[in-house]
């Protein structure tokens, strides 16, 4: 007998993997690095995961108690995918943690910064200057005005859709 049956994946959390999954999947989008100069490194990768995860979670902002419960397993997927991500890397057991409280504090800081500058959209402003700082060398104008597409693309997605996991991102013009 498998665990999978004795302690099935609730739907909620299913549905946040699938979320972080599809983020995933866009934020390696080669377009990001080679048309909009997103740098393809640990970092660069990490600071285009958070943006997509960040944008999944702005949609859900103010959705009601499911949406509360979805954004939280998709933060914790996304947790588990860093962790992951730090151990493919070769970081040991024992430092993993300290990175992870790193990182941790890193999401917040970019989650909050992120959630004022799309709060201020159709306005790029604040999207560009934080991108600026934090992707380094980076086309930034491209970058923030697909960050204000892939909102408003998801903004006009049914909330319930993306509660299931079904997100759609907009196609990356470089």
């Amino acid at each position: 007998m498998s665990f999978g049956r004795l302690f099935p994946t609730r739907p909620v959390v299913a549905a946040a993997r699938r979320l972080y999954a599809a983020a995933v999947a866009q934020a390696r989008q080669p377009a990001l690095y080679a048309g909009m100069g997103a740098p393809d490194t640990p970092e660069g990768r990490f600071e285009l995961y958070t943006l997509h995860v960040v944008l999944l979670l702005h949609r859900l902002k103010g959705g009601g108690p499911q949406a509360v419960e979805t954004g939280q397993a998709l933060f914790e997927a996304y947790l588990r995918g860093l962790d992951d991500a730090l151990r493919e890397l070769g970081v040991g057991d024992l430092s993993v943690g300290k990175k992870m409280r790193k990182l941790g504090e890193a999401f917040y800081g970019r989650a909050k910064a992120y959630d004022q500058a799309l709060e201020s959209l159709p306005e790029h402003n604040a999207l560009q200057a934080l991108m600026g700082r934090t992707l380094e060398g980076a086309d930034t104008a491209a970058l923030a005005a697909y960050a204000a597409k892939a909102c408003r693309t998801l903004d006009g997605q049914a909330l319930e859709q993306i509660m299931e996991g079904g997100a759609q991102w907009p196609p990356i013009e470089s």
